[in-house]
Formats: C-alpha cells, structure tokens, sequence
C-alpha cells in the first residue's frame, strides 16, 4: 500500500497533469539545497544515531506538537521539554502512541504529507499510521535508527543534499560546524548569522548579551562603533565556517537610517534598559540597514524574516520557552517599513536582500512590487504557515505577474525535522510544476521554456540567491 499518491498536487485535467509529471520529472532528482534551516549541527558532527522516532517526528516539531495542543494534549505528555527541568513524560513510546492514536488530526495538512513521505520514502512503512499500528511503526523506525544507513550523515547523502544551512546566534562558538570540518566528511554543513540575542532590545538578556559580545569579539561593545565592529568581526567568523547569509527574526520590517550620532545615542538609550517599545523597534530597524550596509562589504545575503507574533501565550513561554508552536502570523507592512534601507541601498545590484513574510495579503500590493523594481531585493519563498502546496500557488499567482520569476530566490525549507527536508522539497518542486503546466496550458509560457523555469525554481535561484 503507498501512503503517497505519485501524482499528488498536480492538475487534475488529464493533459496538464501529463505535462506537470514531465516537468517534475525533469528535477525531481536535482540535488538539494537547503540554504536556511534550523537542523542541528551537532547531528552531523557527532554522526550519533536519532535516539528513538518520538524525538526524530514529535518532540523538536512545533508543527506537530501545536496540532495536538489544539485538542487539548498537554506539551508536557508529549514530552516536550519545560524550562525549569520539570516534569514532563520521559517514555519515548507512550509520547508516540499518543501522537499516532491523534493523527488523523493532521489530515488533509502539509504535515500530513510530510510525515507520510517521510515514513514510505525514508522508513519504508507501507500502512496507515493509528492507534493500531503505533506500535509496528514505533518498532520498525527504532530498527532502522539502529542502523548505520539511518545515521544523520547516511541520511543527508541519501536524501541527495548538496548544501544544507544551519542558523546560530552571535554568541554560539560554532564547535559543531569546526567538528564537521575537521571530520573529513565531504558533506557541505554550513551556518548562518543570527544575531538576534545582540540585536533586539526586547530579547532577554539584552544588555548581558551584549556584554559577552564584547568579551567573545575584543570590541568595546559599550560603545556604538565598538558594537558595529564586534558584528563585522562575528560575521567574519561565521564566513570562515561556510556562512553566506545573515537572519534576522524581526516582529515589524521597520527599517531606519539615522545619522551616525543619532544612531550613536539610540544605542545609549537601549544598552541603558530605559527606553520604550517604540524605541526598541527602531533600534532593529537601524540595525537591519547596518547589517546590509555590512553585506555589501562581505557580501552576506541579508534575510528578512518578519511579521512573526513570538510567544503568544505568555504562561507555554514561561513553561516551556521560545518556539513552542506559539508564533503566530501578523499584519505586516513593507512598503513604508523598508523605504529608509532601500533608499540607502536597494539599487545596489550585487546586494541580495530576501524578504519573507507571514502576510499573504502583501504579495501583490507590496512585496512584488518591490521585488520588482529594486535590484537589491528577492522575494523568499512561503515560510512557515504557507509552506504549502496551496501557500506556493497562491505566492506564484500573485507575485509572478509583477516581479516573475527571477525575483525569487528559489525554495527553501526552513526546518528542524530533518527526515522533512526531501518531501518539503518535493511539494515545492510539484507544485511549482503544476503551476508551470497551467502557465503552458493557458498559453503563457512556452513548454520549452517551462523546462528552464523548473530547474531554475528548483535549483539555480537558490544558488545565486545565496551566492551558492
């Protein structure tokens, strides 16, 4: 029995579906790149076995947990961690039986989807899972962890990945990234600057964040400059360790370009602990045009990932912490939020700046647009809840008329499950496909051209998004 069906998400028109499976057919085997994620590095510098398929599928995986935390199951039987160290279930098994007694609760979802490839495709189960196979399944994935094949490095040679990029903060020291390059192993495991912690005046820690900063870089971070040249010198670090791009997880896409003293005494203010949300804002937003003027110096991709309303219940955040499933899409301006870093530098042509939202309703009246007119920019693919095959449709239908294609960056998967990552990349690849063989069908785009699109989308823009 297959759990995926091989045509899933192309049309359902018999001579379009003919012509999206060819399409599909012709990348489905490029090799994969993952230029932003959020696996874990020491996976593949340790190259340890998962230790049991909860804490492979469940326990990391806020899609699937936040799910089953809709109706009503506790984080903590699902053995989601607490911060204090508390109680929560330790028994791997009871935590998968509780999942798999609850999946049909992921019907009809792209979780659903990912979990069924990843259960035929990497594990070679062949039966629906539910309460009466929980066991059978939970047996048969432990067997194969057993072995070395299901070892993470086996797997990422497996699953054909030619890059995959890690996110650390401004503080992490890299070991794991020094240990995979160390190792020998030819596997391209590489990080990103995310430097949040030193960045956000709201984030916990602030000030003693960036405190370390300075002891971590030898810069005088209680100065303006002196914080300025401890990010120029982490970055160069990050560069050494593979890094072709930076993050920033910011709530609004407020950008501003204050004069150098006016900068200079913002910091004051925030660095003091006595300023104001809106003050905290535009700190970030300063610093987001200070880490593209950065980049154009060393030649970073700047990645803007906004919109997101962090820790929405304030009791899961203070149990359980950050990315708990509690992140919740906002309303999201970018047309005025972004003109002070575009009027500094969205017409230099060798800057890369890749915008994400989690506002659909921005793609056609903003954010192609801008995509379309400033060389700076490129439009990231849908992150997080439109990670879909519904959610790539909708990005294509409304972007591609202003900024087409080749103001996209490509696809991205932006995960921690990393069994996900091949079916993630095969939604996007069919559903880009499909809406290539609409595109042929209704008399847009030549069929022969349709074929370049499909590596392009699938392979090429990454690469240059990222300087790859």
């Amino acid at each position: 029995m297959r759990l995926t069906d091989p045509d899933r998400l192309f049309p359902v028109d018999a001579k379009l579906r003919d012509l999206a499976r060819s399409l599909h057919d012709s990348v489905k085997d490029l090799p994969i790149l993952s230029p932003h994620g959020h696996c874990d590095p020491s996976w593949f510098a340790e190259n340890a076995r998962f230790p049991n398929p909860a804490e492979l599928f469940v326990i990391p995986d806020h899609y699937v947990f936040r799910m089953l935390v809709s109706q009503g199951v506790a984080m903590t039987d699902l053995g989601v961690p607490r911060v204090d160290g508390g109680a929560t279930e330790t028994d791997p098994r009871r935590v998968w039986r509780l999942f798999a007694e609850n999946f049909h609760l992921f019907r009809g979802t792209p979780s659903s989807m990912w979990l069924n490839h990843s259960f035929e495709h990497v594990f070679g189960l062949d039966v629906p899972l539910s309460a009466e196979t929980a066991d059978h399944y939970y047996d048969h994935i432990e067997a194969k962890l057993a072995q070395d094949a299901f070892r993470p490095r086996s797997l990422f040679e497996r699953f054909n990945i030619e890059l995959l990029a890690t996110t650390e903060g401004a503080l992490d020291d890299l070991r794991w990234h020094r240990q995979i390059r160390e190792s020998g192993w030819t596997g391209r495991v590489i990080t990103t600057y995310r430097p949040d912690t030193v960045v956000d005046p709201e984030f916990e820690g602030f000030a003693q964040n960036v405190a370390a900063f300075g002891e971590l870089t030898g810069e005088d971070t209680a100065t303006w400059a002196g914080y300025l040249a401890a990010h120029r010198t982490r970055r160069a670090y990050f560069q050494e360790l593979g890094a072709t791009a930076s993050d920033h997880g910011h709530p609004t896409a407020r950008t501003e370009n204050m004069t150098p003293a006016e900068a200079e005494a913002l910091f004051a203010k925030v660095m003091s602990g006595d300023f104001s949300p809106e003050e905290a804002d535009a700190f970030r937003g300063q610093m987001l045009t200070e880490m593209a003027r950065m980049s154009l110096d060393d030649g970073l991709t700047l990645q803007i990932h906004a919109g997101s309303r962090r820790n929405h219940h304030p009791g899961v955040f203070a149990v359980h912490g950050r990315d708990k499933g509690f992140d919740i899409p906002g309303r999201t301006d970018y047309v005025a939020a972004l003109q002070p870093l575009l009027g500094a530098v969205g017409m230099e042509p060798h800057l890369r700046i890749i915008l994400f939202t989690l506002d659909e309703t921005v793609y056609s009246r903003e954010l192609a647009p801008l995509a379309g007119v400033y060389p700076a920019l490129r439009l990231g693919p849908p992150w997080w809840f439109f990670d879909s095959y519904e959610g790539i449709r909708r990005f294509r239908e409304a972007t591609t008329e202003t900024c087409g294609f080749y103001n996209t960056a490509g696809f991205n998967d932006d995960t921690r499950a990393f069994c996900s990552i091949p079916a993630r990349h095969d939604v996007a690849r069919r559903s880009d496909c499909a809406y290539l063989a609409t595109l042929v069908g209704t008399g847009r785009l030549r069929e022969t051209d349709a074929f370049e699109v499909a590596h392009d989308l699938t392979y090429r823009l990454a690469k240059d998004a990222y300087a790859l």
